[in-house]
């Protein structure tokens, strides 16, 4: 038999009735706000780069217990982890679309390896006037939306494609530093499009690709 009865503060609280020789047992009400759910745009690497880069990201994992930098495929950051109800994804793949529609696709190029001392490895990428007008272009229509209204990073950009981060020990930054510091990584690749990421509790999904004009 299931019931209720009211607790502290006029709270409702839930429970299965299992009889007179037992305990009740006690269940969370059912859930009344809406689903948060953290997400963030990037431009996602080809397949055949996110394959090139995932050795740097496992040795990091192997030699230093870095996991971070797995969690997600090779991108660079436009808009950062961001919450919004699970609710309003619609609304978002659809600004991120008609955003699209006015932006045409470009080559980015990467730089070998640098490092945010003292916790980030990532290879670099080249600087790029279409790809600086893209995240400020990307931050005004983001940032003034009606619906969305996301919180836009004040911090100065600086494209890059991250191998370890947050879980790297200060103490082990510049052994690890020493072997990327001179090995060389150059590739070039079209962009074509913007994706949506969304955070499963675990790893980084994306559930959304845009496509740019193509009018290059």
């Amino acid at each position: 038999m299931k019931g209720f009865f009211y607790g502290k503060k006029g709270t409702v609280k839930h429970f299965i009735w299992k009889g007179f020789n037992s305990c009740p047992i006690f269940v969370a009400p059912p859930q009344t706000q809406a689903m948060v759910t953290l997400y963030f745009t990037a431009l996602v690497l080809p397949e055949n780069l996110n394959a090139a880069i995932l050795p740097f990201k496992q040795y990091m994992k192997e030699e230093y217990g870095c996991k971070v930098g797995l969690k997600s495929p090779a991108h660079i950051t436009l808009l950062p982890p961001f919450r919004m109800a699970h609710s309003a994804e619609e609304d978002l793949v659809r600004a991120i679309d008609d955003f699209s529609r006015a932006a045409a696709p470009f080559s980015v190029r990467t730089a070998h390896f640098s490092a945010f001392r003292p916790r980030t490895l990532f290879v670099d990428v080249a600087p790029s006037t279409a790809l600086s007008s893209l995240k400020a272009a990307s931050d005004r229509y983001f940032g003034g939306h009606p619906l969305l209204k996301v919180k836009i990073d004040t911090r100065p950009f600086h494209p890059h494609i991250t191998i370890a981060t947050r879980d790297l020990e200060r103490g082990d930054f510049e052994t690890a530093w020493r072997y990327f510091k001179d090995k060389s990584f150059e590739e070039e690749w079209i962009v074509n499009g913007i994706s949506l990421l969304r955070h499963n509790t675990k790893n980084w999904d994306v559930v959304h690709t845009s496509q740019f004009v193509d009018n290059i």
